[in-house]
C-alpha cells in the first residue's frame, strides 16, 4: 500500500496528515492498474517503487482519506 504522494520519510508522511493535508492511499494491481482504499486501517510502505523502501507505517482511512498514522 502507498501514500498518493511519495514520502521519503515515515516522518513526512506523518506530520502530513497531522498537518491537515488530504492524503489518500493506494495499491497497484496484478495487471498495471491501481486500487483506491477506503476505509479501515492499512500497513503502508515508502518509499515508492522501485525505490528500496526505507519506512513502514500504519494508517487508518476514513472516507478515503487518511486520519491517523502510527
Amino acid at each position: 500500500m502507498y501514500a498518493d504522494r511519495n514520502f521519503k520519510t515515515k516522518k513526512a508522511f506523518k506530520e502530513a496528515v497531522q498537518n491537515g493535508q488530504t492524503v489518500t492511499l493506494f495499491q497497484d494491481g496484478p495487471f498495471g492498474g491501481t486500487v483506491a482504499v477506503y476505509d479501515g486501517t492499512f500497513s503502508v510502505e515508502g518509499p515508492h517503487y522501485p525505490e528500496p523502501h526505507k519506512w513502514y507505517a500504519q494508517a487508518t482511512v476514513k472516507d478515503g482519506k487518511v486520519i491517523k498514522v502510527k
